[in-house]
């Protein structure tokens, strides 16, 4: 990936809808080179795909978090299923350092997602976790 497809990458980002003259125009480029380093990029998976957030997607679960856990023994891949088959939980990252996992909670209140931390708190091999709970979220392209 060049600076080119760098630059192309980072204007998706900022809007993944715009049209490929407004992106030709931007980048100082000709249509036909957009749309071809588009294609390329897709079919070497440096762009796995498109997304639309919605409304929907950030009022379903208007209470978001973020939970970090520590897992004794090796009971990692046991607890990562059971997190998997909680409703609340949107995601689930393995990372380094302090914690093992990082988990992505959505919940529609602040007593469901404390219910839920208790839940997840109390399953066998949960040692230790910290949670941070997300105020507001700000993607590349979105208006300020």
């Amino acid at each position: 990936m060049d600076e080119t497809d760098q630059r192309l990458i980072a204007a998706l980002r900022r809007d993944g809808r715009a049209a490929v003259s407004d992106l030709a125009a931007q980048l100082g480029l000709s249509r036909a080179t957009v749309r071809t380093r588009i294609e390329r990029l897709v079919a070497r998976g440096e762009i796995s795909g498109f997304t639309v957030l919605t409304r929907a997607d950030v009022t379903a679960a208007p209470v978001r978090g973020q939970m970090m856990i520590g897992i004794e023994g090796r009971g990692t891949d046991r607890i990562i299923a059971r997190l998997l088959g909680l409703p609340a939980v949107q995601a689930v990252h393995a990372t380094n350092g302090k914690w093992d996992l990082i988990i992505e909670l959505g919940t529609q209140t602040l007593a469901d997602l404390d219910e839920i931390l208790a839940r997840i708190r109390r399953l066998d091999g949960v040692n230790t976790s910290e949670t941070n709970i997300l105020l507001s979220t700000r993607r590349p392209g979105a208006k300020l």
